[in-house]
């Protein structure tokens, strides 16, 4: 994995209790990752006699995991891709969304009843200043992400007389509160369920050994995580979730991030999937859509030693960083919203063929304490199954990360219908407008919404950069580029009524045509 090998090396040196000499170079690397792999079990073995012993069996099978995915961690030598051997899509490997069949209205309560709709729910909003889990921040209307979601699937299964399941994967961060949270949602057509993805230990850099004293997670929860959505497989099926649906005449998930807004059940796709005339049944799809200026960073779909799968730039060799990036080379990227086929994945399972590239997640904790994560992505599955892209309209990728976003779907350009948004058709063109809000003054949601006495129409808004000490007074339209910088020490306040069009607002208030 590019960026991994070096500080492998640097740092499988320094396990603990290593005294021998090495013979020759390949040696020596060979019998200290059997040593690092040896100590890490002692430990978790240590750590496991802490545990509460009607736990431990479950426990135990979670740290086997976490064992398997640290010696895949210390077998990596170098990238997992070899750049030269990465091939051109084939013709037929990502379909086009406008070539998909509408579905015949008397098949589509039929078609709902063989899907689980699932949502990865186990981020905190601490990237936005909230406290608690990402999903019951509010967006719109005062609901929540989990609010849209609950009422986009009770509108399917009111409308289509059927009973559409939403599971949630939590994590440790969010499970309780989500658990009290969705109490509310009783008296809905939604039967709701909930699994918990696991929690493994994070590793100290310089000694590879968990920096957990005990297996009690809440005391010290600075020294776990939850190990990336790529966990979502075996933690569904550990669940009993997997099996439940398969026997229930369930046959497709459809799974995506709760914080994309625009991740809604589509029919056509679903169509596509039960419908195969008779052809060898997809076993996964992931939506693609084509990449702006704005996405160069996100995974893309290759197709590597004959078979479909993600590229995620942290796979990527440096000197190719570049090439990567290039919208040209690849001009898709990977929406996150996964279809999968449930009997597909339960084999795969019992088979032990997945196999997801590591992604290594360095971070610093409160104290100082340097640690490694290691992760997987959901959609790098895809080389296990049998599975094709779909280019989905941008419209299906409207993630909220951000206060820039979030300052998107609360405007006047979307317009809410039964949980879902819809782009208001005054709007010239299908894309949304690139949002800039300085760090400083915007970041948490609480500083965001204190400097708008009303979202602005951004209906014709093309790009809009915000900097420094700013705030909108009501009934504000922006228009074109608008650019509006206050600089240190100065304020700019925007005038209610004030159309912006085309305009550099500067610190001392000069308005200049762009």
């Amino acid at each position: 994995m590019g960026g991994v090998s070096n500080p492998i090396e640097i740092l499988l040196n320094r396990v603990r209790g290593h005294q021998r000499a090495p013979s020759d170079s390949k040696e020596f690397h060979e019998v200290t990752k059997r040593d690092a792999q040896r100590v890490l079990e002692d430990d978790i073995e240590k750590l496991l006699e802490t545990c509460e012993e009607d736990r431990r069996i479950s426990v135990r099978s979670e740290m086997m995991r976490f064992s398997n995915l640290f010696g895949r961690f210390l077998a990596e030598d170098g990238p997992s891709v070899d750049w030269n051997r990465i091939e051109k899509l084939p013709e037929d490997s990502v379909k086009d969304y406008s070539g998909l069949q509408a579905p015949d209205e008397n098949h589509i309560r039929d078609m709902l009843s063989k899907l689980v709709v699932i949502k990865l729910n186990g981020g905190l909003g601490t990237s936005m200043g909230c406290h608690g889990p990402k999903s019951v921040i509010p967006v719109r209307n005062d609901l929540t992400f989990l609010d849209l979601t609950v009422q986009q699937i009770e509108h399917l299964n009111k409308h289509y007389n059927t009973n559409v399941p939403l599971v949630l994967m939590n994590s440790f961060n969010t499970d309780e509160d989500t658990e009290k949270v969705i109490r509310k949602y009783k008296g809905f057509q939604v039967k709701i369920y909930t699994f918990n993805q696991s929690c493994f230990p994070r590793i100290s850099r310089e000694s590879l050994l968990p920096v957990a004293k005990n297996f009690n997670v809440q005391d010290d929860i600075e020294a776990w995580y939850p190990p990336g959505h790529g966990d979502f497989y075996e933690s569904f099926a550990n669940s009993g979730l997997l099996r439940k649906f398969i026997d229930e005449g369930r046959v497709y998930c459809f799974l995506s991030n709760i914080d994309n807004l625009g991740a809604t059940v589509d029919l056509n796709i679903l169509n596509r999937l039960i419908d195969d005339g008779g052809e060898k049944p997809i076993e996964f799809v992931m939506e693609v859509t084509e990449k702006t200026r704005a996405d160069v960073k996100g995974g893309t779909l290759i197709h590597y030693e004959n078979k479909l799968r993600l590229l995620e730039i942290a796979q990527v060799p440096k000197e190719h960083v570049d090439d990567f990036k290039s919208i040209k080379t690849f001009k898709y990227f990977n929406t996150n919203n996964i279809w999968a086929k449930l009997d597909a994945i339960e084999r795969v399972l019992k088979e032990n063929t997945l196999n997801m590239e590591i992604i290594v997640n360095n971070k610093t904790l409160d104290n100082g304490l340097r640690v490694i994560q290691l992760e997987t992505a959901v959609g790098a599955a895809m080389k296990c199954f049998e599975g094709i892209g779909i280019n989905v309209p941008r419209s299906r990728f409207l993630p909220v990360k951000k206060t820039s976003d979030l300052m998107l779907v609360m405007s006047n350009l979307y317009s809410l219908r039964y949980g879902s948004l819809v782009m208001s058709p005054q709007r010239m063109f299908p894309t949304t407008p690139l949002v800039k809000l300085g760090e400083n003054h915007f970041a948490k949601v609480k500083d965001f919404l204190a400097r708008f006495a009303n979202i602005p129409d951004i209906i014709e808004l093309d790009h809009l950069t915000v900097s420094g000490d700013v705030t909108f007074g009501r009934g504000v339209s922006l228009r074109g580029t608008v650019i509006i910088i206050a600089n240190h020490g100065d304020r700019i306040d925007i005038p209610a009524g004030s159309i912006l069009e085309n305009k550099i607002v500067s610190g001392n208030m000069r308005i200049l045509d762009h």
